[in-house]
């Protein structure tokens, strides 16, 4: 795979965008917790300005994507990217830490176009048989920096503070930008037919689910979890200084036990894939999900709440596996890009409202409610599964007999 020139320098490129997204992460998040006192809301606008984008942007930027040239587009997205955070860095300078989720919203969002705009190159540069093998390559990515990547943004920010955590994270966007500026020029885009196309091709994806039983059901899952997610993701910051007693900046331990449980589940999954039917795959994800969020939410003991971590970091590839594969099967092969970033969305969108309204939820019940809340939403998610995996267990015993 490593023979293939856009495959090395987009890995690359990935791996310097990485660095940057969790030094600047860590760097916004104790920054601001720190002058904020640990405010809850304020915590959670972090989180908000992370997020928001991909629910804003998702099916704008991945229709642009389409139509633009991938090479410039991600050249571009990652150039401008890392001259936001320089803006933000000389606002922070003056006083400001507001500009930083400004920034962390304007990087987010540049994002939107340069991911799907990488997938392009993948579809049109790689082997078949390959690709498979590149998409786990990239998971993979991801999954490593879950584990180092929450343990270097915290490193740098106390050791070195938010000033030089900014300016590497600068230097890593504008990196990524410049590498990939070795690929070959892109070939011409084709024009589209008419005029309102665009609209139609934004839409389309969203008719396309209206239409699709299993794809509405996944949609609705999506909700469910995507609020889930949201209530939870901008308080695991006080699991670490209200139920365990320990600084902030254990924290990075906790993500890093996570990553590390996801690292391991997902190339279990690699191994057992074929074996086992996708819906019943992330219907496991999820109840596995669900035990662990709200015993997290519970525990006051570090022990507990690492073994809950791990095993939730080994089921989580279930969900991602199983959505991804009921996805593909469920939709035609035209509408799979339109259908991702309609239904992308959907995920994020909740998931930023889950974000928005948990620090208020914590300050008007308790952590372990909310906690707690989640679980209950995840549950639901698993309940408005069950017509698919009965759907599909008929048909699969219903095949035989016929």
């Amino acid at each position: 795979m490593f023979a293939n020139r856009y495959v090395r320098t987009i890995i690359l490129s990935r791996v310097l965008l990485q660095l940057g997204i969790w030094i600047r992460n860590y760097a916004v998040l104790l920054y601001v917790s720190e002058l904020t006192h640990n405010n809850p809301v304020d915590v959670s606008l972090i989180s908000v300005a992370e997020f928001a984008p991909i629910f804003l942007l998702g099916l704008i930027g991945g229709t642009f994507a389409d139509r633009w040239r991938p090479k410039r587009t991600m050249v571009w997205s990652d150039l401008l990217s890392g001259l936001s955070v320089v803006a933000v860095l000389l606002a922070v300078m003056n006083g400001g830490w507001v500009a930083l989720l400004i920034g962390s919203f304007v990087s987010a969002s540049l994002s939107q176009f340069s991911q799907p705009s990488a997938m392009k190159l993948y579809k049109r540069h790689v082997p078949a048989e390959q690709l498979q093998g590149v998409m786990a390559m990239s998971q993979t990515l991801v999954a490593i920096f879950m584990v180092l990547g929450p343990v270097i943004g915290t490193f740098i920010f106390i050791k070195f503070g938010i000033h030089v955590s900014l300016f590497l994270t600068a230097v890593m966007f504008l990196g990524s930008s410049f590498i990939l500026l070795t690929l070959p020029q892109d070939g011409e885009e084709p024009k589209p037919g008419k005029a309102g196309g665009f609209i139609k091709e934004l839409t389309d994806g969203l008719r396309y689910i209206g239409s699709n039983k299993s794809l509405r059901t996944l949609s609705m899952t999506f909700s469910a979890i995507g609020l889930a997610s949201g209530l939870t993701q901008p308080l695991q910051i006080f699991l670490v200084i209200e139920n365990l007693g320990r600084d902030k900046q254990f924290l990075q331990w906790l993500v890093m036990a996570n990553g590390a449980a996801m690292l391991v589940g997902g190339v279990a999954i690699i191994a057992v894939a074929k074996k086992l039917k996708p819906q019943l795959l992330l219907l496991v994800g999820l109840l596995a999900n669900a035990i662990c969020t709200v015993g997290m939410g519970a525990s006051h003991q570090i022990w507990l709440t690492i073994v809950l971590l791990v095993i939730s970091g080994l089921f989580y590839p279930c969900i991602q596996g199983g959505i991804q594969t009921l996805l593909v099967r469920n939709t035609e092969g035209a509408f799979i890009g339109r259908v991702s970033g309609a239904i992308m969305p959907i995920f994020m969108g909740m998931m930023v409202v889950g974000m928005f309204i948990s620090g208020y939820l914590k300050d008007t019940f308790s952590l372990s409610g909310v906690f707690t809340a989640s679980g209950v939403f995840v549950v639901i998610g698993a309940l408005l599964l069950l017509p698919i995996v009965i759907n599909k267990s008929s048909k699969a015993e219903a095949g035989p007999a016929a």
